[in-house]
């Protein structure tokens, strides 16, 4: 097969690069979270990895980081919770209401100076 050649770091690798479309960043993470009024643990037994998992992957600054396999588990598990995850620039063809930040970075905080 394919892969026997290839190190667990390049098979993640290549993973990555066809899952690109879902990556989400460690805001969207804490962000659907609140939308669907769970805590880490829940969202940890929904996609069905660690707390410790949910914890590193939400410390992330920007995109989350982690093994592809757990990045999908819970992109599945928010997925079928019922939360969209728009990416930045893509459209939102089924509808619903919806959050999205007008501009590209970290949330900012409200009266917060720039």
């Amino acid at each position: 097969m394919f892969f026997t050649s290839l190190s667990r770091y390049e098979i993640s690798f290549i993973l990555l690069r066809a899952w690109r479309g879902r990556v989400i960043t460690s805001f969207q993470m804490r962000a659907a979270r609140a939308l669907l009024g769970i805590d880490q643990r829940t969202l940890a037994e929904l996609a069905g990895v660690s707390l410790p998992t949910i914890q590193r992957m939400e410390a992330s600054v920007g995109t989350v980081r982690g093994v592809v396999e757990s990045l999908t588990r819970v992109i599945d598990a928010l997925n079928s919770a019922g939360v969209e995850l728009i990416g930045e620039n893509a459209r939102s063809d089924i509808g619903g209401r919806g959050v999205r930040l007008k501009e590209p970075g970290p949330p900012r905080r409200a009266g917060a100076r720039t």
